[in-house]
């Protein structure tokens, strides 16, 4: 290899690291979803919890059609991805009388999940 190639070659793999950490996969993010929420939080709502769809941008507790715990009804929070992080983190920490009780402590999965919710528009 010539020497004048090595810039260039690390030019091509400093790219490859900042494309590997790049925040917020979708698709892992969804996995995680249909793992670890669906079960309370299906897609379009109609279980234990409301429907995730939209959530991003929502105020806190304000889904019409779905009974939420007093305190995340008062709660004047809303949901914004760092807001979302530091609920999923813990969500008994942030709004203490939840009902929310799954928590994902994984900051890596935590960022994908969020950029999945973060791609569900109400439709």
């Amino acid at each position: 290899m010539r020497l004048a190639a090595l810039p260039a070659l690390a030019l091509v793999l400093a790219a490859a690291g900042a494309r590997a950490q790049t925040p917020g996969g979708v698709a892992a993010g969804e996995a995680i979803f249909q793992d670890r929420c669906t079960l309370c939080h299906g897609p379009a709502g109609g279980g234990q919890g409301p429907s995730l769809e939209g959530v991003v941008g929502r105020k806190a507790g304000a889904l019409a059609g779905f009974s939420y715990s007093p305190a995340l009804a008062v709660s004047g929070l809303t949901w914004t991805p760092a807001t979302l992080d530091t609920f999923l983190a813990g969500p008994s920490a942030l709004v203490p009388g939840t009902a929310m009780r799954a928590v994902v402590a994984d900051p890596a999965e935590r960022r994908d999940l969020i950029a999945y919710l973060a791609s569900l528009r109400r439709p």
